[in-house]
């Protein structure tokens, strides 16, 4: 008999600040960030079957499906179910509703192959516990723990250190700039500096409205200068920067009708989006 669990929400992400503290030897970066959790994202659908095949049945253009982090998180929770029973491998049919830009420093994928982990974790009645499901999902990639976790969070080290975190109730204006960024580009800029100092939840809690900066932000916008535009025009209306390694950039505001007006004013320019900020994410009852 299949199951199914439809509209599963992978919600997007917000980088409130990011600062890099330096390198390890194996060249994974050292980070102190602040994820933020928004009401807008992907949507997922699953439903099992029971011949143990993973299928995407969403074709996402340039994307093949046996590299998609959605594959790879159901193949590898797959592989830990059989570790723990010796079982019979489970399979699924997974749909995706793909909403949020690719290159935009969101999290999308990760935010999906979180999504899928807790899914099919429940639907396979497989039993993993969150911090199990986190530990599998750090293989995918260092943002997926996080969407496991299950709420905001300042996050350390390589960004799988997570504390709970409160942040400031609000809306957001994300723009896409129109342009895709590779994480790995703006990592690698021999222009990135890597030495900011350390700071403490306290140091963000006690000024949430512009505290830090992004680290990612300055070369990011010399090899892109359509961001550099975004953010200058959204500084206008607020404090303005940009997520993750980009390309979106974002702005809070403290009522949604003032986060409405500045989405008119720029609608016809970029693709533009308001989303309210969230203290959790919308699966997390599912462990």
């Amino acid at each position: 008999m299949t199951r199914t669990l439809k509209n599963c929400p992978a919600p997007a992400k917000l980088n409130l600040f990011l600062h890099v503290n330096g390198r390890r030897a194996d060249g994974y970066h050292l980070l102190q960030t602040v994820f933020q959790l928004l009401d807008y994202g992907d949507l997922l659908d699953f439903e099992t079957r029971n011949d143990g095949i993973i299928h995407r049945v969403t074709a996402i253009p340039g994307i093949p499906e046996e590299s998609d982090l959605i594959v790879r998180a159901a193949k590898l929770l797959q592989t830990a179910i059989q570790q723990k029973t010796g079982q019979n491998l489970p399979g699924a049919n997974i749909a995706i509703n793909k909403i949020l830009p690719m290159g935009g420093g969101l999290g999308g994928g990760s935010s999906d192959a979180a999504t899928t982990l807790m899914a099919l974790n429940h639907l396979w009645d497989a039993g993993f516990s969150r911090e199990e499901l986190m530990a599998i999902g750090l293989q995918l990639g260092a943002d997926v723990p996080f969407f496991i976790f299950g709420q905001n969070a300042f996050a350390e080290g390589i960004g799988e250190a997570l504390a709970p975190v409160d942040t400031k109730d609000c809306w957001y204006i994300v723009i896409e700039p129109g342009v895709q960024i590779a994480t790995s580009l703006i990592f690698s800029s021999e222009e990135l500096t890597r030495d900011t100092k350390l700071v403490k939840i306290a140091d963000f809690s006690g000024h949430q409205d512009c505290f830090g900066k992004n680290d990612l932000q300055i070369v990011a916008t010399k090899l892109f200068p359509e961001v550099e535009e975004v953010i200058k025009w959204l500084s206008t209306h607020g404090n303005a920067r940009m997520t993750g390694s980009g390309a979106c950039v974002f702005c809070a505001f403290e009522q949604e009708q003032q986060a409405d007006d500045v989405r008119k004013l720029v609608q016809n320019r970029w693709k533009v989006w308001k989303a309210k900020g969230i203290s959790f994410h919308p699966l997390k009852d599912l462990l």
